[in-house]
């Protein structure tokens, strides 16, 4: 059960180690690109690549849909970044259950479930969001294939996960992505490749919305925060300076900075809002 990129790793790494694949479920195709055409998901066009039944209910929770869901038989479901939220008769409806890659067993709360298996990503200071989406589907993948074969074999203990520390992670929104000079160059460095690649750190200057798409903390330089410290795009923050090194106008392709500033010469003491 799943729909973008991102879970298609885990259903090759099923089908590689000769799972028997009884059904995918993914969203329903959607309107995209100019035309509005109807697009199938990632995982839809992997599964039919395979030649593995489809099915792609808008809801889960309708008594016809989970009847059906029941009548598979399956003796574990994996679900990977589905979209819909599983009723408690999907969730139990498998023989050992829904399985999320965390991987978890799933239960009726939010990512509550007990924890199976866990494997570690260190994160670099060069790291960006979709490098780390990119490494955690294909350890995704991995993970789920030795967590079969260990529920299989009766070899993993379902772990209660600590009440301690947990947080809600709220949906990302644009504005979210506005890089605020009062804050330290550093945080800000990070806020850049967090937000790589959606919905991407953004400044503006001259009435434009500028994307930051790469950036490094310069040195401890001082100045009003948002203003530039000289004409190579090194902007003064809290704490520190942030430089530019590859940014995006609206509209336009990505660029170096020494590209955009052929074109839009930055002087110091220019400032940005």
């Amino acid at each position: 059960m799943g729909t973008p990129e991102f879970a298609v790793p885990a259903l090759t790494g099923l089908a590689a180690a000769g799972h028997e694949i009884a059904c995918v479920y993914t969203q329903p195709p959607r309107p995209a690109g100019r035309g509005h055409k109807e697009q199938r998901s990632a995982v839809h066009e992997a599964a039919l690549a395979r030649g593995i039944a489809v099915r792609t209910p808008a809801s889960l929770k309708g008594a016809a849909e989970q009847g059906a869901f029941a009548a598979l038989a399956a003796d574990v479901a994996v679900v990977a970044a589905y979209g819909l939220i599983l009723p408690r008769a999907i969730l139990v409806a498998p023989r050992l259950g829904c399985l999320s890659i965390t991987i978890m067993q799933m239960d009726e709360g939010l990512d509550t479930g007990a924890m199976l298996l866990q494997a570690c990503v260190p994160i670099r200071s060069d790291t960006t969001a979709a490098m780390l989406h990119d490494w955690l589907a294909a350890l995704g993948g991995e993970c789920i294939v030795r967590a079969l074969r260990g529920l299989a074999a009766g070899e993993l203990a379902p772990t209660p996960q600590p009440a301690d520390g947990v947080t809600y992670a709220a949906k990302l929104t644009r504005e979210e992505a506005r890089l605020d000079w009062r804050r330290p160059a550093a945080e800000l460095e990070r806020q850049v490749r967090a937000f790589d690649p959606w919905p991407g750190a953004f400044c503006e200057y001259k009435g434009e919305r500028i994307k930051v798409l790469q950036a490094a903390v310069d040195g401890a330089a001082a100045g009003v925060p948002g203003t530039a410290l000289d004409d190579r795009l090194a902007i003064a923050c809290g704490t520190g300076a942030l430089r530019l090194l590859r940014v995006q106008r609206p509209g336009r392709a990505a660029m170096d900075a020494a590209e955009f500033l052929r074109g839009h010469p930055v002087p110091a003491g220019t400032a940005f809002s």
